[in-house]
């Protein structure tokens, strides 16, 4: 079954392999990778956030077992003034419901998406596919390609 998140890496010829697990397996990225045999860093979330004052939304990368924190996350996206978005909004922004939204293949122009710096140094990563019960195993350079995300520090204190 192809997905439209394989479709665009196929288009763009970047490399993946699809992985599939229970879908009864309980939500989350922690219980994906325990599943799947990964560490639960390696497991991608993927998180909306919004900008209160504007509406704008954004697309947010941490590991599994990482937070970002809140003055590292407000700096990258620009905004003081910012909340996780509510599922209704989640779902008009990227087509998708919150559990197994795909890090690319759904962004319209200029949305702007954000990669944890310290994924970079991870052999693979996991990310949903858009539907539960399939992710998708990819390298974090061609999760950057993919995605067209910045790559920042959310989780380390400067």
């Amino acid at each position: 079954m192809k997905l439209p998140a394989h479709l665009h890496l196929d288009e763009r010829g970047i490399p993946y392999e699809a992985k599939s697990f229970p879908p009864d397996t309980e939500k989350g990225a922690a219980n994906v990778a325990r599943v799947l045999g990964f560490p639960e860093r390696q497991a991608v979330k993927t998180l909306i956030f919004q900008v209160v004052d504007t509406g704008e939304c954004a697309l947010v990368m941490l590991g599994g077992d990482q937070n970002a924190i809140s003055g590292n996350l407000k700096k990258a996206i620009g905004s003081r003034n910012i909340r996780m978005a509510p599922p209704e909004q989640v779902q008009e922004a990227t087509g998708y419901v919150i559990g197994s939204i795909p890090a690319f293949g759904w962004q319209p122009e200029g949305f702007r998406s954000f990669l944890e710096a310290t994924l970079m140094n991870e052999p693979i990563l996991g990310t949903g596919a858009g539907q539960w019960g399939e992710e998708i195993m990819i390298t974090p350079e061609n999760l950057v390609k993919a995605s067209g995300a910045r790559v920042v520090n959310l989780t380390v204190r400067e």
